[in-house]
């Protein structure tokens, strides 16, 4: 059994680098939607906090209440497993960004709250989805020696496509075009419309692609991934953090307007677009373990910065330094490809998508909470809290992870010698 999982493995690895790379090859399949999935969250995402306050008076409880709704179906995300009992991973993939689309183009259609919650949560189904089948088919389709800088790359489409909202919605600034309250109905309508054509277009293009590996249709939590989950719950409750109230904040204490948080964005995505590869290729440079606590080193002086800034060019500069190196964050799914049984890839990225918005349906909400009651700044102090946990864990991820050898705590493999 050991020897016919070994077997379509190392084909995997010694794939020629043009089936990947080439016209219609796998690398570029991920690319183009990952390039549609952020073409709508942008564009959902550029003008929600300016939507919600503006159209429909959200205060810091509303802004967390909307969070969380749209964290739900990332906490319902190991239910992508039972799907694949009847749908190949990729036919799920095309039909989550589809759902997508039609999220955003609900968002303002129904100016209330309760059509606010319910467009999020559409949006989001697809979104998460995504996310799910998409990473896992990364991890199945990559080989683990070009993971980081190929996955890097793919990442890099997506902050394309971000750069292409912000630098519409900039330009329309430049040009002098105001998005007065009746003008978010009609552009998110337009955007998820747009998403919805590209994915069948997409579906139209690309070929068949799945791994080598069947991939076992249970939902699957082993003991010797601890790490991997541990990290991954804490990585969700500090990102939800951020995204939650990181744009709330520019939006509510500083005043930013639709377009200077596009340009924001856009500048984000720009250096995004560009580092994104090269932080990947860093990765397989310096390993999991360094990118990892190398992140959350950031990530700690990102949220003492909010919680203590008195000027809107640091929470600006703040803003930036936390989009460019969130990128990092994928030497989490590098190390869990290193270590894991290559069956388990699909169940267990769905597992871990739901461990990681355990918390993310938790404390946008409760946060946003004690932060309208109290004071704002206490939500990024603990999120410089939870940072810092997650820094510890770092410490445990070893040098070089494989099977057997999946935390510092774990025996140190030895290689035999040759007979």
């Amino acid at each position: 059994m050991q020897d016919a999982v070994q077997k379509p493995v190392a084909a995997a690895h010694a794939k020629p680098q043009q089936t990947l790379l080439g016209r219609g090859g796998a690398v570029q399949f991920l690319m183009a939607l990952h390039f549609i999935n952020f073409l709508g969250f942008a564009g959902w995402n550029a003008m929600v906090h300016n939507y919600t306050i503006e159209k429909l008076a959200f205060g810091w409880f509303e802004a967390g209440l909307t969070q969380t709704v749209r964290e739900i179906p990332g906490f319902l995300a190991f239910t992508a497993i039972f799907w694949l009992l009847w749908f190949r991973e990729q036919t799920i993939a095309y039909v989550s960004l589809i759902v997508l689309g039609l999220g955003v183009a609900l968002t303002g259609q129904i100016s209330s709250v309760t059509g606010m919650m319910v467009a999020t949560f559409v949006m989001s189904v697809g979104f998460h989805y995504f996310e799910t089948i998409n990473k896992s088919l990364q991890l199945q389709l990559l080989p683990k020696a070009d993971a980081p800088a190929l996955i890097g790359r793919i990442a890099s489409a997506g902050a394309a496509a971000q750069f292409t909202i912000y630098s519409s919605i900039a330009l329309a600034g430049v040009l002098g075009w105001q998005v007065s309250k009746s003008s978010y109905d009609g552009i998110y309508l337009l955007v998820g419309l747009l998403c919805v054509a590209a994915t069948f277009a997409g579906m139209a293009h690309f070929g068949r692609f799945q791994g080598t590996v069947a991939q076992r249709k249970t939902i699957i939590l082993r003991q010797r991934y601890w790490l991997y989950y541990l990290m991954t719950f804490m990585s969700g409750a500090r990102r939800q953090l951020f995204f939650a109230f990181g744009g709330f904040l520019l939006v509510k204490k500083f005043g930013f307007s639709v377009f200077d948080t596009a340009k924001l964005m856009l500048v984000t995505t720009a250096l995004n677009t560009m580092l994104a590869p090269r932080l990947g290729k860093l990765i397989k440079r310096y390993g999991e373990r360094r990118s990892i606590f190398f992140e959350n080193l950031i990530l700690i002086g990102v949220f003492i910065g909010y919680a203590i800034t008195p000027h809107w060019q640091v929470a600006a500069m703040l803003f930036i330094i936390d989009g460019v190196f969130f990128t990092l964050i994928l030497a989490q799914s590098t190390y869990f490809q290193k270590i894991a049984d290559p069956a388990d890839i699909a169940s267990s990225v769905s597992v871990a998508f739901t461990i990681n918005h355990i918390a993310a349906v938790v404390i946008p909400v409760t946060f946003g909470l004690i932060g309208g009651m109290v004071d704002p700044a206490i939500i990024f102090w603990l999120g410089a809290g939870i940072a810092v946990v997650s820094f510890c864990l770092s410490f445990l991820v070893p040098r070089h992870p494989a099977p057997g050898h999946e935390t510092t705590l774990a025996p140190q493999l030895r290689t035999q010698p040759a007979e």
